[in-house]
């Protein structure tokens, strides 16, 4: 057929499917050779999709798949730093790549790709041959690199949105028509592949300028005429980055191929040349898919190919087309039935795995029954630890008749729950490898729904199993709680009824793998597979070590610190009630409202509902910075009291009877930032700011022959705030290692660094820090003890030094606005649901949106430290313990403490890297010690 009018050209971005494929599916290999191969079953599930497709409702006369020949090319000669902060493509996906081009041959696609150009360079040169040529195209891609060709005779089509992009749809994501978008993109740059573009200028803001000034050219011309200082400033000093920035984002419409319109005719799929391949690389289930499609007998596979069927989740029928029904769940009571499921999760190549214990605590919960499930409605209980009756004359309680021994069940899932080549599914899988670990079970690899929902809708609703199941797929769970009881009559798991406990913890295995089979497609589509696979899936296996290692505590020392605490408190309650002028309980709020408000008469007495004064920390505080003494002693006294109780003594309670440790839980989808949070106990919340509170850490302690080594990031959230902020002055003080608190002073306040009241430099830090989580000048008057106008001043007279400040909020918030969500420089997206409230919420939920990126930037850092950790410090003898917002916390032995010290040091420092490439360095501070206090 010769191209021409009434021919419909697709040309599917072959590369970016690749990246999808890869990220998109767990990591799977060829059963007979161990080759990777998840990518290329994705790609081949994907392909076939658009192959139907083509012939079908969606109908193209012509098709081809375009793939980037290489890295290099006349872009990098133009601009060597060109995607050069790129990370080199992953090991496992780099043999996959020639096998992508053979699948798509051996799918009769057309395969192309040219030296020297980028796939969508080739792509730009076809769609201008084809709507030269009279016919149409349609671009199977999503890459908004691609939405400058958009135009008469060209959209768009992204394949995971199933979402056409036309014009209208390119001028929603760059404020103009597509044939203004690379004038835009050369104004904005691109972090991402290094282009360069206007410092300080976004996408919203060039497309301002753009549709102002008409275009780039006339724009650079009258620079000098804006009125914007930095703006002008950012346009007028890089006329040739900005030009050079043009020529990289302009795709090259006459590229040089080998290749006719005629020569990319849709042609059918040759039925031996498409089984061989598959054949070979062992995709029996898109075998038997494509068998049955073409009419043709599916050659027999040997072995079992987990590959293709994980790869294919995205094509698993939708979860509820699949009716809960307990029917379909089995207990499992001996080895025989037992080995049968190994069987079948040996075929299927993933199971969702659930463990029901005697505890919340991992570390000290009895196993009790293991739950499975492979495939949607089947699920399976194997009771181990149920039991019966008061016990015998020993104490020792009977386990009920038909349950497997506990040795024989884990000797059969041990060997499938460690096969690197079948992925375990888990909803909080961090609590599940804890307890396998505890029996001498160590499962990887692993997936995880409730971080998938994290990654994908953090911050818009929580992550628990029973929410997830209600929203997305409409079930509402069997409640554990009528299993339990509650009060002095609740039970354990252990003395629920076999029958019971198979309902209940099998349709958890279910839930779960539908949830899997829900979310994982989903996570291209929100775009963060990358945010998944590298921030939140790689820490469980972090945490779950460090938790089990715990840190040693010393009991006496928190003793006596108990004791102390105690007579400290006693004396402040015999100033406090001198200076009431009679006694009363400093810890009732209701007599301290009384003696404060109707005895002392001090100002800002409020009675609440139940007709007390309120007298919280924020009443008490405002009462101190006036000058008096009572309210001021009775914050002392709290906490003291806070103290006491929630560290020496609560922590006591905390030591492990076996370990002599405290093991903490740490909660990866805990905050909405990627901020990890501290349970049971809570380490991270441990006083420093007073002499007491540092205390505390005395009594975490070194074992003989070792020191606890602390690495703590240095005021990496200001450093943060200065690089995607664009502050020139603030960046200039990091990289030159000033005091930045005193530089800060000393721009605000005219006075010079040398001999520098140290009042004044607090207050600088003050509002360093202040302005980081939109302080305003009512909470910065609390924080220094000032009058409210003075405050407001501080904060003023700090936008009008550092201007770039208030456009990074007010563009932040804009963005919040008009997304909703905001984005950490990693990718990871925090939602923003109450930005557009009025009302009370509103300044919270601007502070909030303000703080995310910059808050949540910090914590992506730190956990790509963490995550690059045990590999770093492999072979020397340290354990890291703790993580403490901004620092971590490891156990060395005393001759290696230096050594780990430069080590970890090292990978800290470069921890952004590759991904991001921060104009300021990242400096960390190490201490060792004894103990806790001394290490920091």
């Amino acid at each position: 057929m010769t191209f021409g009018k009434g021919c419909h050209l697709h040309l599917i971005d072959g590369s970016a499917y690749i990246f999808r494929a890869y990220h998109a599916l767990p990591p799977l290999t060829r059963k007979s050779d161990g080759l990777p191969i998840g990518a290329v079953a994705g790609f081949c599930n994907i392909l076939w999709n658009e192959i139907n497709r083509a012939n079908g409702d969606d109908a193209a006369t012509h098709l081809a798949v375009v793939f980037d020949y290489s890295s290099k090319t006349f872009r990098s000669d133009l601009y060597p730093e060109y995607k050069a902060n790129r990370p080199e493509p992953p090991e496992d996906l780099r043999p996959q790549f020639p096998l992508t081009r053979d699948a798509t041959r051996a799918f009769n696609v057309a395969c192309l790709e040219t030296a020297n150009y980028e796939a969508d360079d080739i792509i730009a040169t076809l769609a201008r041959e084809a709507v030269e040529a009279g016919g149409s195209v349609t671009i199977i891609s999503s890459d908004k690199d691609l939405m400058q060709l958009v135009g008469p005779g060209v959209v768009m089509r992204d394949p995971m949105k199933d979402r056409v992009i036309g014009p209208e749809e390119v001028e929603e994501k760059f404020g103009v028509g597509p044939e203004k978008v690379v004038d835009v993109q050369a104004l904005a740059g691109d972090s991402v592949d290094n282009v360069p573009g206007a410092p300080g200028i976004g996408i919203k803001t060039a497309a301002l300028l753009i549709r102002e000034y008409g275009d780039l050219e006339t724009l650079l011309e009258r620079a000098s005429e804006i009125k914007q200082p930095k703006r002008r400033e950012a346009l007028t000093e890089n006329v040739e980055k900005i030009r050079i920035s043009k020529q990289l984002v302009t795709l090259k419409r006459d590229t040089p191929l080998d290749v006719t319109l005629d020569a990319l005719e849709l042609r059918p799929v040759d039925p031996e040349a498409i089984m061989d391949f598959l054949g070979k690389m062992e995709f029996r289930t898109l075998t038997k898919r494509v068998a049955d499609k073409l009419g043709v007998e599916a050659p027999v596979i040997a072995g079992t190919a987990p590959a293709a069927t994980a790869a294919e989740a995205p094509d698993t029928p939708a979860v509820a087309e699949v009716p809960f029904d307990t029917a379909g769940y089995e207990c499992v009571r001996d080895a025989a039935a037992l080995e049968a499921w190994a069987a079948a999760i040996r075929e299927k190549g993933h199971v969702a795995v659930d463990t029901e214990t005697t505890s919340l605590d991992e570390m000290q919960a009895e196993l009790v029954g293991i739950s499975l499930s492979v495939e949607t409605g089947r699920a399976c209980y194997i009771p181990l630890g149920h039991k019966e009756g008061g016990g015998d004359l020993f104490g020792a309680e009977a386990l009920c008749d038909g349950q497997i021994p506990m040795e024989k069940a884990l000797a059969i899932l041990k060997p499938v729950l460690e096969d690197a080549s079948i992925l375990k599914i888990g909803q909080n899988m961090k609590y599940d490898a804890k307890i396998f670990a505890r029996y001498g079970v160590k499962v990887a690899p692993i997936d995880d729904t409730m971080l998938m929902s994290y990654a994908m809708h953090a911050g818009e609703h929580g992550h628990g199993m029973d929410f997830l199941s209600e929203k997305y797929l409409g079930h509402a769970p069997i409640p554990i709680k009528p299993l339990l009881g509650s009060g002095k009559s609740a039970i354990t798991f252990d003395r629920v009824s076999i029958d019971e406990a198979t309902a209940y913890a099998a349709e958890d295995a279910d839930i779960t793998l539908r949830l899997w089979q829900r979310f994982k497609p989903e996570l291209p589509r929100a775009e963060v597979t990358t945010v998944y696979e590298t921030l939140e899936r790689p820490m469980v296996g972090v945490l779950a070590a460090m938790e089990m290692a715990g840190v040693q505590v010393d009991r006496d020392t928190l003793s006596r610190m108990s004791n102390a605490f105690a007579q400290k408190m006693a004396g402040l309650e015999d100033e406090i009630h001198q200076l009431a002028g009679e006694s009363f309980n400093v810890g009732s709020p209701k007599q301290l409202g009384e003696i404060l408000f109707d005895k002392m008469s001090l100002p800002g007495g409020v009675k609440g509902k139940t007709g007390a004064y309120a007298t919280g920390a924020d009443v008490l505080e405002d009462l101190a910075a006036e000058g008096h003494d009572l309210p001021a002693r009775v914050l002392d006294w709290r906490q003291i009291s806070k103290l006491k109780s929630t560290y020496t003594d609560a922590l006591q309670t905390h030591i492990h009877p076996d370990t002599g440790r405290v093991h903490t839980s740490y909660s990866i989808a805990g905050a909405n930032t990627g901020r990890l949070a501290s349970t049971d106990p809570n380490l991270q919340n441990i006083p420093v700011r007073t002499e007491e509170g540092r205390r505390i850490r005395e009594a975490f302690v070194a074992p003989a022959g070792k020191r606890l080594l602390s690495l703590d990031y240095s005021q990496i959230e200001l450093r943060i705030l200065a690089h995607v902020a664009d502050i020139p002055e603030l960046k200039q003080a990091f990289k030159d290692g000033l005091d930045i608190h005193a530089m800060t002073a000393s721009e605000m306040f005219d006075v010079p660094i040398e001999g520098m009241d140290p009042g004044v430099r607090r207050q600088a830090k003050a509002i360093n820090f202040g302005v980081i989580y939109g302080i305003s000048g009512f909470g910065l008057a609390r924080n220094l003890r000032i009058p409210r106008a003075e405050a407001q001043g501080f904060i003023d007279r700090y936008f009008e030094r550092f201007p770039g400040i208030r456009t990074y909020m007010d563009d932040t918030v804009a963005f919040a606005k008009g997304h909703g969500y905001v984005q950490t420089l990693f990718g990871r997206r925090i939602h923003t649901p109450e930005i557009n409230a009025k009302g009370p919420h509103a300044g919270f939920a601007r502070r909030a949106a303000i703080n995310a990126p910059i808050q949540g930037a910090a914590a992506d850092i730190i956990r790509r430290a963490m995550i690059r950790m045990p590999k770093a410090i492999e072979g020397l003898p340290a354990t890291m313990l703790l993580q403490v917002h901004d620092e971590l916390l490891f156990e060395v032995a005393e001759d290696a403490a230096d050594r780990v010290a430069a080590r970890v040091k090292e990978v800290m420092e470069a921890a952004a890297e590759p991904a991001v490439k921060l104009s300021v360095p990242l400096i960390v501070e190490a201490g060792q010690g004894g103990n806790w206090a001394e290490a920091h």
